[in-house]
């Protein structure tokens, strides 16, 4: 009958440590920090400033653009007025990085699915082949929410300018490229509500999705 008590003892114990466990390992990842801060090069170099700071006027913001959608309507920086958005690099072609990025972008997608304020915006940069009608079937087999993620084709200067100088995407820093050198990055970039950069992500990594995740949040309750 002892044998019989330890034994019971001892599956309970097992049971608690496995849920304690499960649960810990499923604990919502927060963010670092209590705010987040500006980026203004490409060496992303943080600048912890306060919303109100008046360098903030002057400070690097992403500039007006033009560009179009999959079903063909015009997106510009009035698109994401008063909005967080992520932006990313791709082409509906690429067969390494860009399906794992693409899969990592649906998951920001679906965590903030019924949030209004949150967008999501992917510029081709093949946009020569990746026409409407290409973006539009790559929207739909991916399971893409037009309302909620755009992916844009337009100008190839425009948008390696955006990528280069804008939206500092690239990681070869200290590198002179034209349009003519291929864009390619793995990285996703976290706009504010007044078009600032604040943070920079391996969209391959399931961590750092997570921690973009987190840091979203936090930028909302900054703003709210």
């Amino acid at each position: 009958m002892k044998l019989y008590k330890i034994k019971i003892i001892l599956s309970c114990l097992l049971v608690v440590s496995f849920i304690a466990c499960k649960d810990s390992n499923t604990q919502e990842k927060t963010s670092r920090v209590d705010m987040l801060p500006y980026y203004a090069e490409a060496t992303f170099t943080p600048n912890w400033l306060d919303g109100e700071d008046e360098s903030l006027k002057s400070f690097h913001t992403i500039p007006s653009f033009n560009l179009t959608n999959q079903l063909g309507k015009t997106v510009t920086e009035k698109t994401f007025e008063d909005k967080i958005y992520i932006a990313d690099f791709f082409f509906t072609a690429c067969p390494g990085i860009c399906p794992k990025m693409t899969a990592n972008m649906k998951v920001l997608q679906d965590e903030f699915l019924n949030d209004h304020e949150i967008l999501l915006l992917s510029h081709s940069v093949t946009p020569e082949t990746d026409s409407v009608p290409t973006l539009k079937q790559y929207a739909e087999n991916k399971g893409i929410i037009n309302s909620k993620w755009h992916l844009v084709t337009g100008d190839r200067k425009q948008i390696y300018d955006l990528g280069r100088q804008s939206y500092f995407a690239e990681e070869d820093l200290g590198l002179d490229k034209t349009d003519e050198d291929f864009l390619h990055t793995e990285n996703f970039v976290l706009i504010d509500q007044n078009r600032h950069i604040r943070g920079i992500y391996n969209g391959l990594n399931k961590t750092a999705v997570q921690q973009l995740i987190a840091d979203v949040k936090t930028l909302k309750r900054e703003i709210n």
